[in-house]
């Protein structure tokens, strides 16, 4: 299952963190996040111990979301050392987010 992080932990849980750390960076109001949600808790279940997988709601920290120029949602961005290192807009199969986080 994802966590949600937040503006004031996203140093800490994101930038922060040993390892590849993936972002789903939704709305609840956006549709496609809502079909995109079971694949990434699947994802999230996968890869526990190798990758940290979070979502991000872009109302609810929209400093994030501007930081990383997030202009559509959903938006995937993969993390290590505290950089962006890959990125794709919109629904994903499940494959392809698995292979952002090889």
């Amino acid at each position: 299952m994802s966590e949600i992080v937040t503006s004031s932990d996203f140093q800490s849980k994101v930038l922060d963190a040993q390892g590849p750390v993936l972002v789903d960076f939704f709305a609840t109001w956006c549709g496609p996040c809502k079909m995109l949600a079971p694949t990434i808790d699947e994802v999230a279940g996968e890869t526990a111990g190798k990758a940290a997988v979070y979502k991000l709601d872009i109302d609810q920290s929209p400093d994030i979301a501007q930081r990383y120029g997030v202009m559509s949602v959903p938006t995937l961005m993969v993390f290590e050392n505290g950089q962006v290192k890959k990125q794709a807009v919109g629904v994903q199969p499940k494959q392809n987010i698995l292979s952002m986080l090889a």
